[in-house]
């Protein structure tokens, strides 16, 4: 018999299937939880942690795309899940979108919040430096790093020197330790040949406030999948840190209710 697979699964709710690819830095808690009871009232929720967070032990090698797809199907089959919608956020977009690509009969609905199809030079900078930091172990940078580029200018705004200070220090001491390969993985997934072969109702949900994945990246995540909608909401990275309920609610209009059929003629369209 084949070995059970080391990837710590989540199993929530009943219903229809629904699979979550979570961030680089994140797990299924972490990105998800803030959400999941919305998730899980109608779903049967299932999804799994990178090596090196959540419950998955670190991985020696270097992760690749598909083999994060790969185990995300396999955890589906293994919860009797023939057919699902699928939601990745950041770097799980990319892990969804290969995943709709490659199983479109499968794939009911695709919401993708923060994606990117590559790692621009922007983004390809920004995941070195974060990459760099922990790799150094400079956690105390690592948690000023990822604040300034996670959160929106509001909410730092907001906040004061002393709140700034704990909560880099918390940001930066908490990171899972394979949040290295997990950025190593942003720098070199490229999913854009699998834009056009997903053929799932897809909603692209964008934070207007990005500064980790700029927003242009997630316009062209849109813009190469058929019929895409685009949905700009506000604030930064983080939409399960600063706008929760607003999250929770753009996806269930991806995942809970028909999606409108697309303008003959149309590409994508932007819901405000």
């Amino acid at each position: 018999m084949p070995s059970p697979s080391p990837y710590a699964r989540t199993v929530r709710g009943s219903g229809p299937g629904l699979l979550l690819a979570h961030g680089a830095g994140g797990s299924v808690e972490a990105n998800y939880g803030p959400v999941m009871d919305a998730l899980a009232a109608g779903h049967t929720v299932v999804g799994v942690d990178y090596p090196g967070t959540g419950g998955t032990p670190r991985s020696a090698r270097p992760l690749e795309v598909d083999t994060l797809v790969a185990e995300l199907v396999a955890a589906a089959d293994a919860e009797g899940l023939e057919r699902f919608a699928v939601c990745g956020y950041s770097l799980g977009g990319a892990v969804a979108i290969r995943l709709a690509a490659r199983h479109p009969e499968r794939v009911t609905a695709l919401a993708l919040t923060a994606p990117f199809p590559h790692a621009d030079a922007e983004l390809r900078l920004n995941a070195q430096v974060w990459h760099a930091l922990c790799t150094a172990g400079e956690t105390d940078t690592l948690g000023r790093f990822m604040l300034a580029h996670a959160l929106s200018p509001v909410v730092l705004d907001a906040m004061t020197p002393q709140e700034l200070k704990i909560a880099a220090k918390l940001a930066g001491r908490t990171a899972p330790e394979g949040t290295a390969e997990h950025v190593d993985l942003v720098v070199r997934a490229d999913v854009r040949a699998d834009l056009a072969r997903i053929t799932a109702p897809t909603l692209v949900i964008s934070p207007v406030d990005d500064r980790l994945v700029p927003p242009r990246l997630h316009r062209a995540t849109a813009a190469g999948i058929k019929g895409a909608r685009l949905a700009e909401t506000p604030g930064g990275h983080l939409p399960f840190t600063e706008h929760p309920a607003r999250w929770a609610a753009l996806l269930a209009e991806a995942l809970l209710e028909p999606a409108p059929e697309p303008v003959p003629g149309s590409v994508s369209g932007t819901v405000r």
